[in-house]
């Protein structure tokens, strides 16, 4: 299974005033963890668009096990949890700079469309590398 890692740093605007990451902070950060993996894969171009088709969020869930503080450096690994006929889950999970603290973890499930925003099959080159990274079959 392929895992795509991103190292993030916890820059003030993303904490609260007690200094501490702000939830919707850990969103942005599952979007840098999963177009990077998507970048590695050749799932999106140069311009981070899936070339005639798009990947919207249709559903993430977020699991806060321990506060991240301002500066902390985060590791966001990214994984492909399913893939199915017109959609696909992506996994995540943040860590502290040495992997010793799992921060929190979660998933996003995007459906795909086309440029009408029409939801349609994944196309067969993007299924043919979502299969090689997580040994997926498609449905």
């Amino acid at each position: 299974m392929k895992t795509g890692e991103v190292s993030i740093r916890v820059i003030y605007a993303d904490t609260d005033a007690m200094g501490i990451v702000y939830h919707a902070s850990y969103v942005r950060w599952f979007e840098a963890g999963r177009t990077e993996l998507c970048r590695e894969l050749g799932v999106i171009g140069e311009n981070g668009e899936s070339f005639p088709y798009y990947l919207p969020l249709t559903k993430i869930c977020c699991h806060y096990l321990l506060p991240a503080r301002y500066d902390d450096l985060l590791i966001v690994e990214t994984t492909i949890h399913d893939v199915k006929r017109a959609s696909i889950e992506f996994g995540y999970r943040i860590f502290d700079e040495k992997k010793r603290r799992l921060l929190v973890r979660g998933s996003t499930l995007h459906a795909c469309t086309n440029g009408t925003g029409k939801v349609v099959r994944i196309p067969k080159m993007m299924m043919d590398k979502l299969k090689h990274c997580n040994n997926v079959e498609g449905e």
